[in-house]
């Protein structure tokens, strides 16, 4: 009986260890809900067919370092992640859209399931001309972030907002990449939200 009720707590105790190692609390996990990135319309239904994505919106998790480093080139809206390849499909250009106006004050906001000490925030914009049927690469977005919020490692909120001014001189679609650069990681966490300006 004591073998059976040991082997039991070992058992427990062995499954404690690898949730610990698998899903550490450390671990910082979100993605922008304003304007409405491509994950988010994946989880809320608005598109279908997104794989994965649809479960785990806030898990474009990449190498930090944007634009000298971080995701290849066509791979920037899944943060360099196959598992999330549907998010860097342009689908014809067709990805929902948040309507806004250029020089427009904004709420930029982002729904953290798991804060984590934080770098900073940018914020990057497509260059008028570009294919929104294509998909997106360095090339295709302005080479300096239109906003940037510093955080000196602290840890975001849960609805985390910054108010910020639609660039200026843009019309038609863009792309607003949102890059969440994590403080003590080597990542970072990425959003494309299609917008029409």
């Amino acid at each position: 009986m004591r073998k059976k009720i040991s082997a039991a707590l070992l058992g427990v105790g062995m499954a404690a260890t690898a949730v610990l190692a698998t899903g550490g609390g450390a671990q910082g996990h979100g993605y922008s809900e304003a304007p409405t990135s491509r994950q988010s319309h994946c989880a809320k239904g608005a598109v279908t067919n997104c794989g994965a994505i649809q479960w785990e919106p806030q898990s474009v998790e990449g190498p930090k370092g944007f634009p000298a480093r971080g995701p290849q080139d066509g791979t920037i809206c899944a943060g360099g992640n196959g598992r999330f390849a549907q998010l860097d499909d342009p689908r014809g250009g067709n990805w929902p859209t948040t309507k806004l106006r250029p020089g427009q004050g904004y709420t930029f906001n982002w729904r953290m399931t798991a804060p984590h000490r934080t770098s900073e925030f940018q914020y990057y914009i497509t260059k008028n001309g570009w294919d929104p049927s294509k998909r997106l690469t360095r090339a295709d977005l302005e080479p300096q972030p239109f906003m940037t919020v510093p955080m000196g490692g602290r840890q975001p909120a849960y609805n985390e907002s910054h108010q910020g001014t639609v660039p200026t001189g843009k019309s038609g679609k863009h792309i607003i990449l949102g890059v969440w650069n994590i403080y003590d990681t080597a990542n970072a966490f990425y959003a494309c939200a299609d917008v029409e300006l």
